[in-house]
């Protein structure tokens, strides 16, 4: 895709490598990380798969330090995109969703938020995982605002300044289980129910982007971030009322499009105009496999 915005900065980790003493392949740490960068305005193009390894966006949060000195991997090295692994783009301390944000009538209602387990949050092309009680499962595509600095009592005039960029969120989400918890913490906080990624696109236009779903190789109707109720602006002044926002937070800001159930054996692809497309597979929960 083509897009007329600054800069994406990915959170990635390097695919295992062969050792000089062994051919297979090396094992991966599992908490190996490093920021990658890149200024290409098609993504697609061959500009737009190398990368720039750079320092940390996140300065002030250990979660989002880069893993220690990799040979190829320095800051000022160039990277390309079959190198490394998209990860979710931040380690977040708080993901918020906003309730009832789409349209006129959600913004008849003072803006509510709710609290996603930050343990909930997966990468690209990591599995949603679904137990087989859980009922009614949608996925919901969303702008979603990554933090950037600490930040407290956000003005309309200040709100912009503690935003680092914005990455693709879905809000997964059990809908019988929204009926019967009030505070939603089973329906949206479970493993894997908050996929991210692939990077943080600085600088976006975000007043009227396009937001769709296609399930199954199926479009789905889109809408805009302009049918959301509460805008970002807004969102992050009433956020910051009440708490304060850590760098690489991730606020997910409402679904206002078309969304269909998924199931054990579907494909989820989240797309945000000017960000791009999120993917992710469909399975069933890992912890109610049993062993052969």
């Amino acid at each position: 895709m083509t897009s007329p915005f600054s800069r994406r900065i990915a959170r990635v980790r390097p695919v295992p490598i062969a050792t000089d003493t062994d051919q297979t392949l090396a094992r991966q740490s599992p908490d190996e990380q490093f920021f990658v960068a890149n200024d290409a305005r098609d993504f697609d193009s061959a500009e737009g798969t190398q990368w720039t390894v750079v320092e940390s966006p996140f300065p002030t949060s250990r979660a989002n330090a880069s893993s220690p000195a990799r040979n190829g991997w320095e800051p000022g090295a160039v990277v390309s995109q079959d190198a490394f692994t998209f990860l979710a783009p931040s380690v977040p301390a708080n993901v918020f969703g906003m309730a009832h944000n789409t349209g006129q009538p959600g913004r008849d209602l003072p803006p509510q938020a709710f609290h996603k387990a930050a343990s909930s949050v997966i990468g690209p092309g990591e599995a949603i995982q679904l137990s087989s009680t859980v009922g009614y499962v949608d996925p919901e595509a969303e702008l979603t605002v990554v933090v950037g600095r600490a930040s407290r009592g956000l003005t309309l005039e200040t709100a912009r300044s503690a935003i680092l960029g914005y990455t693709i969120g879905n809000d997964v989400s059990a809908r019988d289980l929204q009926k019967s918890d009030e505070l939603w913490i089973s329906a949206k906080s479970q493993d894997t129910f908050t996929p991210a990624g692939p990077w943080i696109v600085t600088s976006l236009d975000d007043s009227n982007l396009e937001i769709g779903i296609v399930h199954n190789g199926k479009e789905l109707q889109t809408a805009s971030s302009a049918d959301l109720g509460w805008k970002v602006d807004e969102i992050m002044v009433y956020l910051s009322s009440f708490i304060t926002l850590q760098p690489g937070d991730l606020v997910l800001t409402g679904f206002p499009a078309e969304c269909a159930r998924i199931q054990p054996g579907d494909t989820v692809v989240c797309r945000v105009e000017g960000i791009g497309e999120l993917h992710n597979p469909v399975t069933g929960a890992s912890w109610e496999q049993q062993p052969a």
